[in-house]
């Protein structure tokens, strides 16, 4: 860490130096910093390069996505949601691009990212049969919940994020309670990250949500299921399964729709920020390995989103340089070599 801490505070210098002749005024910001790693490196890259480079004065406030969605398009803030998963909200998500209230900055901040169910390569070595998420719905004995043996743990998402929602009407649409499951919530990020951990360290068996990219699967070579059914149509997913369980009578069995990853602006801010700005924010994408790669050096160094987005603009050159103009990218290049 010694190398990390050195790197630190010559990039710090740097972006007090480079901050003295920005060149927009941006004015003062909100980012959401989102309660996953991955958010929270984008948001804090996000930060340290609007400040340099272009003059903002950025408060990061906690994100998650049904609550910073709900905040941005009722109250206007925060300005910058970097990772928005928008599966959850994307009907009233549209609604608001319609209307101009919010804009979509970038259409795919990451590659290679996708949600669904995982298992573990272990078990999916040792039962080879289990090829798809049906397959695995017949077999409740091999993932016994905790609390009750007699029951498989299906491991969903916390409360509070959009996935909770997707998960729970996915389980009453593949009838998952008749077939012998328990819908288990994790209670936290930390919480779902320790019951798949926990799970490899002992091989044992482990069915659950997640998403990629993320350290977790990287670094622990889950199996993504296919479902066994084809994608149900956005009518079924959009209208029923990731609206609240009242607002989604008769969900119908269905394949994960395809993931879909915005950075979203508010109106004010796309207005106040200007050209250069936005131009970043458009052309700020993350590779899914590269992606990988710092959400593992997080988790090994214990590092926060501050730190790894020193390391990330340190090491990573070669990806974020093109993300700026020239003056902006010499700026903070200069001081960081």
């Amino acid at each position: 860490m010694k190398n990390s801490l050195l790197k630190k505070a010559s990039l710090g210098a740097a972006l007090l130096l480079g901050s003295t002749g920005a060149m927009a005024e941006c004015g003062d910001i909100q980012i959401a910093e989102w309660n996953w790693a991955s958010g929270e490196l984008m948001a804090n890259v996000d930060k340290i390069i609007l400040e340099a480079a272009y003059g903002c004065d950025v408060e990061l406030i906690p994100g998650a996505t049904t609550t910073t969605f709900a905040s941005m398009n009722e109250k206007g803030q925060p300005d910058i949601a970097g990772e928005l998963w928008i599966n959850a909200v994307r009907e009233p998500l549209n609604a608001a691009f319609d209307a101009g209230s919010l804009h979509s900055a970038n259409g795919s901040p990451i590659t290679e990212l996708g949600e669904g169910w995982w298992i573990p390569p272990h078990t999916a070595e040792k039962h080879p049969e289990l090829k798809t998420v049906l397959d695995v719905l017949e077999r409740p004995d091999l993932f016994p919940d905790a609390e009750d043996p007699s029951k498989g743990a299906f491991i969903g998402c916390p409360a509070g994020w959009g996935c909770q929602l997707a998960n729970a009407n996915l389980y009453r649409a593949f009838d998952m309670e008749a077939k012998g499951w328990k819908l288990v919530d994790p209670g936290s990020a930390a919480g779902l990250d320790g019951s798949m951990t926990k799970a490899i360290d002992r091989e044992e068996n482990w069915f659950g949500y997640y998403w990629s990219p993320t350290a977790m699967i990287g670094k622990h070579k889950m199996v993504k299921l296919d479902f066994g059914v084809p994608f149900a149509g956005a009518d079924n997913w959009d209208g029923c399964v990731a609206k609240a369980e009242q607002d989604c009578a008769d969900p119908q069995p269905t394949a994960w729709t395809e993931s879909e990853v915005h950075t979203v602006v508010t109106d004010e801010f796309k207005q106040k920020a200007g050209p250069e700005v936005m131009d970043y924010l458009a052309k700020r994408v993350f590779p899914g390995k590269i992606m990988n790669e710092m959400l593992v050096y997080m988790g090994d160094n214990q590092a926060g989103g501050e730190d790894a987005a020193i390391e990330f603009l340190v090491s990573h050159w070669d990806t974020w340089g093109g993300w700026l103009s020239a003056d902006a990218a010499k700026k903070v290049l200069a001081e960081v070599n």
